[in-house]
């Protein structure tokens, strides 16, 4: 099986990392992955030192006749079967240089926004008619494919971005003195980036339902979460010393793992949140809402804490839980470890993608 991936892993590190496993993980099960991305970035370099070809390109443009001639050459000196696109860029222009090639096009989504069968953009992507799978982190994303008209049934297949135990055994636990928070704080952590979606608005109307005597503090990761408006509702809600803003960090599992408890109060949008998965393998006892690419991620009051989205009073109820009762916060924090590292393995990743991938062969077969 001969398979040319084209993807951005110019990211941070662990943030590429489950992608780039799983495709390790599918060359050593015998499959010849090459990959198409920036060549000078640490996952290029580790996809060589797995033995797997890189070319050191990735389209700039939707729409470039340059990316379409070099993608088209790829596939055609390489004899690839098989072509994985992994965003709008590698998408768009895959697509136009599949054209007229024996050659499958495979596209991935790790959202459940913005599909919709009566907005023509959506036919330049992934409802594109040339496009035989489209892989989904979650089966919430895939669901969405298959709620819109004229669409194949079966053609949006799930496939879990697994996670290895390993890579959290080394992770450091951070150093949360520079924050300032109390020393009796129980804390928080909510990473986010400054979006609709991750609910932060739920988030300062349950901080605001908390007793005030609570040791909860809140230690908010990523960009543009102290913007104005949230920083107006703190100080008119009162609760402004109990919320500490770290902004973009790359030490964020560092910061993860110092922290008593992980929180995200997503309302909608979310895949697969890497986040919870991250919270989850450190151990962390772990509250989200259940909005459906969370579903599976834990066993409600077992190995993490399932609230309802836009809905405060749960989440101060689940907050207190967690922070009043240190027992309930390791138990639900170890049983959540087991659970993920159970059920969501790079190995499982693997099995599930090449049984993507040898699906389409047997349909051209019949």
């Amino acid at each position: 099986m001969r398979i040319l991936v084209i993807s951005d892993y110019d990211d941070n590190y662990n943030a590429v990392r489950p992608e780039g496993e799983l495709f390790i993980g599918l060359h050593r099960a015998g499959a010849d992955v090459q990959v198409m991305t920036y060549g000078n970035t640490p996952f290029a370099e580790k996809f060589r030192a797995a033995g797997m070809r890189v070319i050191d390109f990735h389209p700039e443009k939707k729409f470039s006749s340059e990316a379409v001639a070099i993608i088209r050459k790829e596939i055609i000196e390489q004899d690839r079967q098989i072509i994985h696109l992994f965003n709008n860029k590698a998408i768009i222009n895959g697509i136009r240089a599949a054209r007229g090639l024996d050659v499958k096009v495979v596209t991935y989504r790790g959202y459940t926004g913005n599909i919709h069968w009566w907005d023509p953009t959506n036919y330049l992507t992934h409802l594109h008619p040339r496009v035989d799978a489209i892989t989904c982190v979650s089966d919430a994303v895939k669901e969405v494919f298959d709620r819109q008209l004229f669409f194949p049934k079966g053609k949006a297949v799930t496939v879990s971005k697994g996670h290895n135990p390993a890579w959290y055994e080394d992770i450091p636990t951070g150093d949360l003195s520079e924050f300032g928070f109390p020393a009796h704080a129980v804390v928080v952590s909510v990473v986010a980036n400054a979006r609709r979606m991750k609910g932060i608005p739920y988030l300062l109307d349950a901080i605001a339902l908390l007793p005030k005597e609570s040791p909860a503090y809140f230690l908010l990761i990523g960009r543009g979460l102290d913007d104005p408006a949230t920083l107006a509702a703190l100080d008119k809600k009162g609760i402004r010393d109990r919320v500490v803003f770290a902004g973009f960090r790359k030490d964020v599992l560092s910061l993860v793992k110092a922290c008593d408890l992980s929180l995200l109060p997503s309302v909608k949008g979310e895949g697969l949140s890497k986040v919870l998965l991250e919270s989850l393998f450190l151990g962390k006892a772990t509250i989200m809402t259940n909005i459906g690419g969370n579903k599976g991620l834990a066993v409600d009051g077992e190995s993490g804490l399932v609230i309802p989205p836009r809905d405060p009073a749960a989440m101060a109820t689940a907050i207190n839980r967690l922070v009043d009762h240190p027992g309930d916060r390791h138990q639900i924090g170890a049983a959540g470890r087991v659970y993920i590292q159970e059920n969501y393995t790079v190995e499982r990743s693997v099995r599930e993608l090449m049984a993507v991938y040898e699906g389409l062969f047997r349909k051209s077969r019949l």
